[in-house]
């Protein structure tokens, strides 16, 4: 992924940090990437291999289960992590590399990895 240095902005800012970092991040099949996707709305994670290019587990806040779901954006981050912690180990994984995705680590960021943590994944 390329990233213009000419722009100005948060988007371009944030796609910038997450090339950085993701020359140094990588998924394997024994350690897996976590990936965290933001939005204004919701939160995306997804265990990914990248030595195959394939998602093994996914879970979001647009899940249905979700849909009843009474809390803070905070608190729904939290249970993402803990939710793809269930989903991981069903598949077998026990220990994941983890991509913010060029977010800072605080607020819902850092709720899913520590949500992940609580479901027993090892960052």
């Amino acid at each position: 992924m390329t990233v213009s240095i000419l722009g100005k902005g948060k988007k371009i800012a944030r796609l910038r940090r997450h090339a950085r970092l993701r020359k140094h991040v990588s998924g394997t099949a024994e350690r897996p990437r976590l990936v965290v996707t933001r939005t204004n709305r919701n939160m995306i994670a997804q265990i990914v291999d990248d030595t195959r290019g394939v998602t093994l587990v996914s879970e979001s806040t647009m899940a249905s289960d979700y849909g009843s779901f009474k809390g803070t954006k905070t608190e729904a981050a939290r249970k993402v992590g803990e939710q793809i912690a269930a989903k991981a180990k069903k598949a077998g994984i026990t220990t994941v590399v983890f991509d913010r995705g060029g977010n800072k680590y605080h607020g819902r960021v850092a709720a899913v990895a520590e949500g992940a943590r609580e479901g027993g994944l090892a960052l």
